[in-house]
């Protein structure tokens, strides 16, 4: 184990274990108040009498999928000491910003020089990725360590190649539960928001991307997670294209700056979703039938070239819309793909790469990936599992490319729902506000909501 392991981070050690670091800060894994027990590493308290072993160490329940941590371990760290070199152009990204962009782009690296807590809240296909990236970059000018945090395995997977090319000349680390890489002391961290839980006051910035998503959305202990990886001193970005009721309200509460941005980087509006009220979709598809006004919108996409991703809300109906796919439409290649799949890399890849001409999917593709020219269904749009939120983003993986900045969606229904409803009335709210602004105006939302 390397010094530099310690940098920013708490590592777990055997008690027995007495290491000699420089600048090394040993802590208990778990501190004992009564009957109370605390851990250090996830900060959450637990019962003494509930999670007790039988050689009389405790254990912290919540974050054992990081290795079990018993009254018997300790936490080595070392202050994080920016040891980076100098680099003067980091950005080796060749791209431009649109005008819109670089007023956002702008707004944030203000906010992060001034280390402050700011939420851009921007539409899908916006280019929240390019946005921050000369934000990024004066913070590895400034020598500082820089984290990326999302809670979706796929978006870390989308955000890392392009950072890695954006910053060639930058070290870069990508860590979550089935990362190809071991973690190795870097300047900038792509990773998981459960991966912050091993960090400790390391980040000088700390940009959370789809910080609405689940498993981060009013999660207590990622929220600490989060807390505890920065400095005492550093900049929080959130981004966001479906902002929660909570933080809307901190907002309006004047208790988080924001910026806004209503247009994608083409310049085309959101797709508005087409609602197909269908009552017997599930029925047809146990006799491996679709809709016939189902059937002909598939038909027509698929005679037209267009790929297309079709939302289930459950894992055991994939194979019901499989073979009823297969059935309708049997010279189509195609697959599904779940978040427990072992191919899931290589399918979604296999999509992006226009070999498939559509996938089936769950919630787990429902932000972070592009394919072009691509159109969207989604079967029982008005079911639990499709909150308004996910409705926007699944929504808003149409029309995201410069092949095709237009798409077609459709909400496949039993009946219409609040969840429905307010989806498409947030999709027309951000277009209507896209229509307004032109390239020389950065909109501001008013407290009033959509």
């Amino acid at each position: 184990m390397k010094v530099s392991d310690f940098y920013g981070r708490l590592v777990t050690v055997q008690s027995t274990t007495d290491l000699r670091l420089p600048q090394v800060t040993k802590l208990p894994a778990i501190k004992t108040s009564g009957k109370q027990l605390y851990c250090q590493r996830c900060q959450q308290t637990f019962s003494k009498e509930r999670f007790h072993l039988p050689n009389g160490a405790d254990y912290c329940p919540y974050c054992l999928q990081f290795g079990r941590l018993t009254s018997q371990d300790s936490l080595y760290t070392i202050p994080e000491p920016n040891l980076f070199p100098v680099n003067e152009q980091p950005l080796s990204w060749q791209g431009k910003l649109s005008p819109l962009q670089q007023k956002c782009a702008l707004i944030l690296k203000e906010q992060a020089a001034v280390k402050k807590e700011f939420l851009l809240w921007a539409v899908t296909g916006a280019g929240k990725t390019e946005i921050m990236f000369p934000t990024i970059s004066e913070a590895i000018k400034r020598k500082e360590r820089i984290c990326i945090a999302t809670p979706r395995i796929d978006v870390c997977n989308e955000l890392f190649p392009r950072l890695q090319q954006a910053f060639d000349r930058t070290s870069i680390v990508l860590l979550h539960a089935s990362s190809p890489m071991k973690y190795h002391y870097s300047q900038l961290v792509i990773c998981t928001t459960h991966q912050l839980i091993r960090f400790y006051q390391a980040f000088d910035l700390l940009i959370i991307d789809e910080v609405d998503a689940f498993p981060f959305v009013n999660n207590q202990l990622l929220q600490m997670a989060v807390a505890k990886a920065r400095k005492p001193v550093s900049s929080l970005l959130l981004l966001t294209a479906t902002p929660t009721k909570q933080l809307l309200t901190k907002i309006k509460q004047h208790k988080l700056a924001f910026g806004y941005l209503p247009l994608r980087f083409h310049g085309h509006l959101l797709p508005v979703p087409r609602i197909m009220t269908l009552p017997n979709w599930r029925r047809d598809l146990l006799h491996y039938q679709l809709n016939r006004r189902l059937f002909k919108a598939l038909k027509d996409w698929f005679a037209a070239g267009l790929p297309v991703l079709i939302f289930s809300p459950e894992i055991r109906l994939l194979v019901e819309i499989e073979k009823t796919i297969k059935k309708c439409f049997p010279q189509l290649a195609f697959s599904s793909v779940y978040a427990g799949d072992e191919k899931r890399e290589q399918k979604v890849q296999t999509m992006r790469r226009e070999k498939y001409q559509f996938l089936i999917t769950t919630t787990i593709l429902e932000r972070g990936v592009t394919f072009a020219k691509l159109n969207v269904v989604i079967l029982g749009a008005d079911e639990q599992v499709f909150r308004e939120e996910s409705l926007v983003q699944i929504a808003g993986r149409a029309g995201r490319s410069l092949k095709r900045p237009t798409g077609e969606v459709i909400f496949v229904c039993s009946m219409l729902n609040q969840a429905v409803k307010r989806a498409v009335k947030q999709i027309k709210f951000l277009n209507r506000q896209g229509e307004k602004i032109s390239n020389e105006n950065l909109s501001a939302l008013s407290a009033k909501q959509y």
